[in-house]
């Protein structure tokens, strides 16, 4: 059974009643600051109370272990959006304890993609193409780990500005407490 009836009768509701108004703020960051973090459902309300960031302080950009992949994929575009364009002045790249990218098993990822139905003959394309599962899915060791990677990542940029610092943190996804990886993380 889908989700979406309820959800819609939820939203008709909700605007409706106006209560939307308590959530109204500008697009750009009033911290001014980017966050990369993991999409790990313990930290969406989590992590903003641990680090006092209310509705409109910061742009949050979410993928699966806070990792950048690609120099120029989408995550990557949205940090160098949120400095050009929305007024970001820092970036904090947010990992956490117990993260699912964690020892990430590619070969068995690409044998469910074969259980759900994806034609092998797909992944067998995409990898003769240039696609290699391996980068593609590529998960860390350690949490440490993905996060100095998503940091050396956005400070070695071609269009990243060296003016503006990447901190790297890793927080605790039960009890919210942060520890500092790297403060203004600069590859000399």
């Amino acid at each position: 059974m889908s989700i979406i009836p309820d959800m819609m009768a939820f939203n008709k509701k909700f605007v409706e009643e106006k209560q939307y108004e308590a959530y109204l703020t500008s697009k750009v960051p009033k911290k001014k600051v980017a966050v990369l973090t993991c999409m790990d459902t313990r930290l969406v309300e989590l992590l903003p109370q641990a680090l006092n960031i209310k509705n409109g302080d910061a742009k949050f950009i979410k993928n699966a272990g806070a990792i950048l992949t690609q120099p120029f994929g989408s995550a990557m575009r949205s940090i160098l959006v949120a400095v050009y364009e929305l007024g970001a002045r820092e970036v904090l790249v947010i990992g956490h304890h117990g993260c699912g990218m964690t020892n990430l098993d590619t070969q068995g990822m690409v044998s469910k993609f074969a259980e759900h139905g994806v034609d092998p003959l797909a992944v067998e394309t995409l990898e003769n193409s240039g696609i290699r599962m391996d980068k593609f899915l590529r998960g860390f060791t350690s949490a440490e780990e993905g996060v100095m990677h998503s940091v050396k990542m956005i400070r070695k940029h071609p269009l990243f500005p060296k003016a503006v610092p990447v901190h790297g943190f890793v927080i605790d996804p039960e009890t919210g407490a942060l520890e500092l990886i790297v403060e203004d993380y600069r590859e000399e």
